[in-house]
């Protein structure tokens, strides 16, 4: 009789914010794997909404009923985080095709970094095929409803962001 590994699992993004679509591929993650890392990327290559520490109590406050998800601030190659962690699977959700070209490229290139961690695709549930945190940024910003595309608790933070902005 054999027993199946412990298996880690990262799921890296900025999560800025985090949408509707994060949490449906957190939670089936999280159904797959022993423990999933929800990696908070301080976003260096993108000017973000909210800071890292934000995205981070977003991101804990939701993770934090699925009981093996934990969320993590990470910075530099994401090789090193998911090496430190121990972990064997980098989870990347693919919308459509762009998204797909994109994540292909980066996992290959992320095999020849750590070849001994598998990148597992997921596609969001149909609700959440076309929500992305860019879009839901943009839409807030103008003005529009977005309480469909995340939490209440995210909701609640993405409009004081955007009142404060607006008394700046």
């Amino acid at each position: 009789m054999s027993t199946r590994p412990h298996i880690t699992a990262v799921y890296p993004g900025t999560f800025d914010p985090m949408t509707a679509g994060h949490q449906d591929l957190m939670r089936r993650a999280s159904g797959l794997f022993d423990r999933v890392i929800l990696a908070v990327a301080a976003g260096h290559h993108k000017r973000t909404m909210f800071t890292v520490d934000e995205r981070l109590e977003m991101a804990t406050e939701l993770a934090a009923p699925l009981g093996n998800v934990q969320a993590v601030p990470f910075t530099g190659l994401l090789r090193d985080f998911a090496l430190a962690q121990g972990a064997r699977v980098i989870v990347r959700g693919v919308r459509g095709v762009t998204d797909f070209d994109y994540e292909v490229q980066m996992a290959g290139m992320n095999r020849q970094l750590m070849p001994e961690v598998e990148t597992l695709f997921l596609l969001p549930g149909d609700a959440h095929q076309y929500v992305s945190g860019t879009f839901v940024r943009e839409i807030a910003t103008l003005g529009g409803d977005v309480s469909r595309f995340v939490a209440p608790s995210v909701l609640l933070r993405l409009n004081a962001k955007l009142a404060a902005a607006s008394k700046a």
